[in-house]
């Protein structure tokens, strides 16, 4: 029997009693697609699944996304790879460019927010973790929203950030991307308040991809967009992963960010196979909405 277990008070809950290797009942994904919604990320324990298995149970919860096949970590298919091994089993070192655009994924970010249309959501399977380190952690973009203050809430209506890949990984390092990868990725612009239509709940979207806030000067928005990332990243909107073998985890990139963080890349595996879901369009920017303390 399903189950739902929340983590913290305002993101994260743990699903017991399923078995996502096989083929589950449509009542099953809808229930674990509001619970995704109303708690942004589901930890599934102890799920020894095959990549056929993530893809067909990621397939069950909504429309897949295909990879960039311009993208280092995918080929234009289903399942991308996130790992600090190369394809004959050995560590990358960690200065390798591979390395480094794979530590973009340490900054707090939105999968997909560079996308003309988002991504709705990410899954992560783990096939190799360090023995310590290496946490993912999830930060809260409903329930922060919700505590800002309603002149807070009132002064975000109708702006818009812009987000690019290339701005988030040039804070790593320069040049880590393909002249083919630029070009398939070009800046475009989000709200900054988009309406989750399934709870009514409004999420405030920052992160490492947003560059500026469009028609306000440059520095007074990369002002207010740090103060707002920092908002959002305060210790009681957070939850921190400590991966286990094995380990599933689903995600709402409407509802959170998430940034991983850093474990003995020298000397140690980390492995984690990803499927996303595509967005069902560019992100609802939101109405006025009501202040909730």
């Amino acid at each position: 029997m399903l189950q739902i277990r929340k983590l913290t008070e305002h993101i994260g809950a743990e699903i017991r009693g399923i078995d996502v290797r096989v083929r589950l009942p449509a009542d099953t994904y809808q229930r674990l697609r509001m619970a995704l919604c109303q708690h942004a990320v589901l930890v599934f324990r102890g799920q020894e699944i095959t990549d056929p298995q993530q893809i067909q149970f990621s397939a069950g919860l909504g429309p897949l996304e295909m990879t960039i096949p311009s993208d280092p970590i995918g080929d234009g298919g289903p399942l991308g790879v996130i790992s600090n091994v190369d394809k004959l089993g050995e560590i990358i070192p960690p200065n390798d460019v591979r390395s480094l655009y794979t530590k973009g994924n340490m900054l707090w970010h939105s999968d997909g927010s560079f996308k003309p249309i988002p991504l709705r959501a990410s899954l992560l399977a783990a096939k190799a973790i360090p023995p310590a380190g290496g946490n993912t952690e999830f930060a809260s973009l409903t329930a922060s929203y919700e505590t800002l203050s309603a002149p807070q809430q009132e002064q975000l209506q109708g702006l818009f950030a812009e987000h690019s890949l290339a701005h988030s990984r040039a804070q790593i390092a320069p040049n880590l991307m393909t002249e083919s990868f630029l070009d398939d990725t070009p800046p475009v612009p989000q709200p900054m308040v988009r309406l989750i239509p399934e709870t009514g709940r409004r999420a405030l979207l920052v992160g490492s991809y947003a560059t500026h806030i469009v028609g306000q000067p440059l520095h007074e928005g990369q002002t207010l967009l740090a103060e707002l990332l920092a908002w959002v990243t305060r210790p009681e909107f957070v939850y921190s992963h400590r991966w286990q073998l094995n380990d599933l985890l689903v995600y709402d990139n409407r509802c959170c960010l998430h940034r991983g963080r850093d474990w003995d890349r020298a000397n140690c595996k980390r492995i984690l196979h990803r499927t996303t879901l595509a967005g069902d369009g560019p992100a609802p920017a939101s109405n006025a909405p009501p202040h909730t303390p």
